[in-house]
């Protein structure tokens, strides 16, 4: 692994210099910020990325006031008592995309946001409290209790609600490869363990945020 200022240095000379750089680069919320978003928001974008998957997402974004309609705003009470007759009314509604299965994960997520601030106090304080060096746990717990949240999908979650998140884009996963942390698209619970320890160690060099160092990692590629 080269240092990140070495990383960094090579993006910047293909972006057109630091500058340009740290315009591209995300910026995550702060604790506080994640705090204040409301639940149901947090169910409509879990939603919106579910819907996303494997779909052309401009249509989403173009149905989506039909969505907010349609599910009632994405009140997480209203969503997670949806019976299996409210299912199939939805199923036919055209004012969504029509895919059963993930119709029915708004009822599944919305129970999965319920759980949650039963527990924590809110999905926010859930997110913002779970430790920033194992974010591979977080997208494993958002997998395991949430519904159709595995692959790129939680971590998508994540990075769009504004939570601290690296990405295993193919050019992140290029750029791992080539940095040796490795050798080949991780999949298992050792290869990720590999990439967060890389993660952890670059974040600590740098000062940086994961979603930060990811993305400066994506622009060494190409």
């Amino acid at each position: 692994m080269q240092p990140f200022s070495v990383i960094y240095e090579k993006a910047a000379a293909r972006k057109g210099g630091a500058d340009a750089l740290e315009a591209l680069l995300p910026k995550p919320k702060s604790a506080a910020q994640l705090n204040r978003i409301s639940d149901d928001r947090y169910l409509a974008e879990m939603t919106k990325c579910v819907f996303r998957s494997g779909f052309v997402w401009q249509i989403i974004e173009h149905k989506w006031p039909g969505f907010e309609a349609a599910f009632e705003h994405f009140d997480t009470a209203v969503c997670a008592m949806l019976s299996d007759e409210d299912l199939e009314r939805l199923g036919q509604d055209e004012r969504i995309v029509r895919h059963g299965k993930k119709i029915a994960s708004v009822r599944g997520n919305a129970q999965f946001v319920r759980q949650v601030k039963d527990e924590h106090g809110g999905f926010g304080r859930y997110l913002s409290g779970w430790p920033d060096d194992d974010i591979v746990g977080l997208w494993d717990e958002l997998k395991r209790r949430g519904q159709r949240l595995g692959g790129n999908t939680g971590p998508f979650f994540l990075r769009f609600m504004g939570r601290d998140t690296f990405m295993l884009s193919a050019d992140v996963v290029t750029a791992l490869i080539r940095q040796k942390v490795i050798d080949k698209a991780p999949s298992g619970k050792k290869a990720l363990a590999s990439v967060q320890a890389a993660f952890n160690a670059w974040r600590a060099d740098s000062g940086r945020s994961m979603a930060e160092i990811s993305r400066t990692l994506s622009y060494t590629v190409g």
